[in-house]
């Protein structure tokens, strides 16, 4: 990486920091892909002379927008069972048939890693087009080794060629597969004794989700994944309470499990587990939209607890078919109640946390210099426009990126 110094001038920075400062005619120094100054303008260093200008236009700046959940990798869709939920027949009644997760999952198998290539570049594109520079991707639509091998290939093989960062989940615990039908504690061990080992030793896995619900795996499986995966020394997440509350965000709080996703059924005393543990709230606005509504996130609670919040896409082909994080920041705010900040910090700072990226997230010096030009008038448009992408300009590490 290039040791030429640059100054990106002429901008409002929204630092995203724990001050949320913002500053006016500010500018930043870049090297080797990390902020060494941040500040006004006027306060610029007289040395060393940068190597490199970039005028910004007096455009406003933020970090670069993080999706911190995601199931980007997959193939074929399901619009038929939107289709079918429309009619009025729910998501649990078609998981139950065989549907949902299940469908994608032989959608999955019948696909060839260029299949699965192909398919998810045009998803990755478009958030990338929407400022995203850090994504997680996580796999649980395979659920054989091969399979969940072939997602996550998949996955780090877009973080080669594509300009992003992509941080690995392994969902196999996302629903049961046929073949093991009745089985589930025999699923779940073979996933800790085997999968798990073998695809951390391949370097594809960088932390271990599983969907603890009635139509997913219970507390003692959960507990015993949790396990597996902190023995390797790889951080835990938890899609918890979506659905009914068995008590799983409050488990996976004692286990310092990085975020729990979902929560619309989640309590207060969960949102000061969360707290507590600093496990980071990771809410999915699209997939509530998208399953009908219902129950929302105690975003009261979270807020009362002082629980980190972030906001992601989901997206996947089942409850949330959707590729813009912008819109996921309007939906938190309309449907979920959340402030034009507390969207902002969902896909920057907290999102960054939700990742263990804290590295990322704030324009801070010693931070990555990932950050995100805008063609607005204030900041809270990121939250307001439906629709229409703001974006001017990406820089990823330190350099302009298409």
């Amino acid at each position: 990486m290039s040791d030429a110094l640059t100054l990106w001038r002429n901008a409002t920075l929204a630092t995203c920091d724990e001050a949320m400062r913002i500053i006016e005619r500010g500018a930043l120094l870049t090297r080797r892909g990390v902020i060494e100054w941040i500040g006004p303008e006027q306060a610029l260093p007289s040395a060393p002379p940068p190597t490199e200008v970039q005028d910004l236009g007096g455009a406003w700046v933020t970090p670069g927008l993080i999706d911190c959940h995601t199931h980007l990798v997959f193939a074929g869709t399901r619009a038929t069972e939107y289709a079918e939920r429309l009619r009025g027949r729910s998501y649990e009644e078609i998981a139950r048939a065989g549907g949902g997760i299940l469908s994608t999952m032989r959608a999955v198998r019948a696909a060839s890693e260029q299949q699965l290539f192909d398919a998810s570049v045009p998803r990755l594109r478009a958030l990338l087009g929407e400022g995203v520079t850090t994504i997680e991707i996580k796999s649980g639509y395979g659920l054989t080794l091969a399979d969940e091998r072939k997602m996550l290939r998949v996955a780090r093989s877009l973080e080669r060629a594509f300009p992003v960062t992509v941080k690995t989940t392994l969902l196999a615990a996302h629903t049961l597969p046929p073949e093991y039908r009745g089985r589930a504690d025999e699923y779940i061990r073979v996933i800790c004794e085997e999968w798990l080992p073998a695809l951390h030793a391949e370097e594809l896995v960088d932390a271990v989700d599983v969907f603890c619900e009635t139509i997913g795996f219970d507390l003692a499986q959960s507990e015993r994944l949790f396990a597996a995966a902190r023995g390797l020394g790889l951080p835990v997440k938890m899609h918890a309470e979506q659905l009914s509350n068995l008590g799983g965000s409050r488990m996976a709080a004692g286990h310092g499990a990085l975020s729990c996703d979902h929560l619309e059924f989640s309590s207060a005393q969960d949102a000061a587990a969360l707290a507590a543990a600093g496990t980071v709230a990771v809410l999915l606005p699209v997939a509530y939209y998208c399953l009908g509504g219902g129950q929302r996130p105690p975003i009261e609670a979270l807020r009362a607890a002082r629980t980190r919040m972030a906001v992601a896409t989901d997206c996947n082909p089942g409850s949330a078919p959707g590729t813009s994080l912008l819109l996921a920041m309007s939906m938190a705010t309309r449907l979920f109640g959340l402030t034009a900040e507390e969207a902002l910090l969902g896909v920057t700072r907290n999102a960054a946390r939700a990742l263990a990226e804290e590295h990322r997230g704030v324009l801070a010096v010693g931070k990555i210099a990932d950050f995100v030009a805008w063609e607005v008038r204030a900041v809270e448009e990121l939250s307001y426009w439906i629709g229409f992408n703001p974006r001017r300009r990406l820089v990823r590490a330190g350099r302009i990126s298409s």
